[in-house]
């Protein structure tokens, strides 16, 4: 009997046991999760205890995405290579190490190293805690994206013809979890926000979330190839370059609203926390909350949003609708009095609207065989808007001296925000037109 008739022999995994998987694994996205969003509940103790303008706190953020321009090029290729379970354990391993070089931050020995690196780039001498916290965050870059990459190949892996739609909101909501208790970590870790590295610690305890959570998936599998039939693995975000020039207008509408909507969100929730407690004189634990709105939101409204356009359509038009809702909300949190909570909830809906939209509709307007190409390259240009508007607003906030003494210095960064609100509805305006025009690819009619 050949290997191949031997393994078409072999029962598939037992439903539970796909499930099963399905928890390990994204607890690996959970401890990325957690670790990419612990710098902003702690962002005025970097200022109050080192000393860190904004700049220097949006540095953090936009290091994180610099190395994923690059690695979407080749993640998809190495986790092809060496497969999905040595692809998920080296990148959570990356995670784990980038958080704990960042909370090891007060290292002699690591500030050293970070400095002789830097000195090239005329790091300062007295700037070696930002240094490693750098380096930490840029290390742990290199494998979240990656993570991700990795985890959703192995999903469509075990769950392809299966419930896989729900398989990906599942571990979606888990990996959200982690975004959610980050955020809120001021609410019920409040004794580790009297000191910059307690944070981190804590960020390196659920960063070990990235290796067991692979370590287990690996035994599952490796169990599984014994017993049971899998499947092949899904198609990852690779980019082959000569399919770039193929794409329709449609698409690159689509990828217009991916940078400007997510370079809206994202930057913003760098600096929240610290923007409500020092122009609203809120607490942390408040402002943690505010932030994770969008992710409560988001769990819960965006499969049924999701849900909503397949049966009725009319996909650019709602995500024209959920552009526009972004415009104010920045306006009204920089000169009303209106409660927080009502425009963060206003960008909770639009948050939940746009990706739930925004990411199928890349599969209607691009070609199946040319799909990974469509979401590796959205992913690398909106990786590339993240890391310039997390550095342009924390050099906005540094200009115009926001500060809790003057609360005023934030109004510059809120309106390059509601700028990109504005470009967003513009693009989203743009995809409108050419799906109801002659070249239309079902954006508007298609329903399930």
């Amino acid at each position: 009997m050949t290997d191949s008739s031997a393994t078409s022999a072999l029962p598939p995994p037992p439903r539970a046991y796909r499930w099963l998987v399905l928890v390990f694994i994204s607890l690996a996205m959970f401890g990325n999760y957690y670790v990419y969003d612990c710098i902003s509940p702690m962002a005025d103790v970097l200022t109050a205890k080192l000393g860190f303008t904004d700049a220097n706190i949006g540095l953090l953020q936009a290091i994180y995405s610099i190395p994923n321009v690059f690695m979407v090029l080749i993640g998809g290729f190495i986790i092809d290579r060496i497969g999905t379970r040595k692809a998920t354990l080296a990148f959570g391993t990356l995670c784990l190490l980038g958080a704990a070089t960042t909370a090891s931050a007060d290292s002699s020995a690591l500030q050293s190293i970070a400095l002789t690196l830097g000195r090239p780039f005329g790091l300062a001498a007295d700037s070696g805690i930002l240094a490693v916290m750098a380096a930490g965050r840029l290390i742990f870059g290199l494998g979240a994206e990656s993570l991700i990459v990795a985890v959703t190949t192995a999903i469509a892996k075990w769950f392809k013809g299966k419930e896989l739609s729900f398989a990906f909101g599942i571990n979606l909501t888990i990996a959200r979890l982690g975004s959610f208790a980050a955020l809120n970590s001021p609410s019920w870790a409040s004794w580790a926000f009297d000191d910059w590295r307690k944070p981190l610690l804590v960020s390196v305890a659920f960063g070990t979330f990235c290796v067991t959570g692979a370590i287990f998936y690996w035994l599952l599998e490796t169990n599984a190839d014994r017993k049971y039939a899998l499947g092949a693995a899904g198609s990852t975000d690779k980019v082959v370059f000569s399919d770039i020039f193929r794409f329709t207008r449609s698409y690159w509408c689509i990828v217009a609203l991916c940078v400007t909507f997510y370079s809206g969100i994202f930057p913003f929730q760098t600096f929240a926390v610290k923007f409500f407690m020092e122009s609203h004189g809120v607490s942390r634990e408040t402002g943690g909350f505010l932030s994770s709105m969008l992710t409560l939101f988001a769990m819960i409204f965006t499969p049924l949003f999701g849900l909503m356009v397949d049966k009725i359509g009319r996909r650019s038009f709602f995500m024209m609708f959920g552009s526009l809702l972004l415009i104010p909300v920045y306006f009204v949190m920089a000169y009303s009095s209106i409660p927080l909570y009502v425009p963060m909830a206003v960008m909770g809906i639009a948050f939940s609207l746009i990706p739930a939209i925004m990411w199928p509709s890349v599969a209607y307007v691009v070609e199946e065989n040319k799909l990974g190409t469509a979401y590796g390259l959205m992913t690398l240009i909106q990786n590339i808007g993240l890391a310039g508007f997390n550095l342009m607003i924390g050099w906005a906030n540094d200009y115009a001296g926001a500060s809790v003494s003057n609360p005023g210095g934030y109004d510059l960064g809120m309106w390059i925000f509601s700028c990109l609100g504005f470009f967003g509805l513009f693009f989203a305006w743009l995809l409108w037109r050419s799906e109801t025009g002659a070249h239309a690819h079902g954006l508007e009619s298609i329903k399930a």
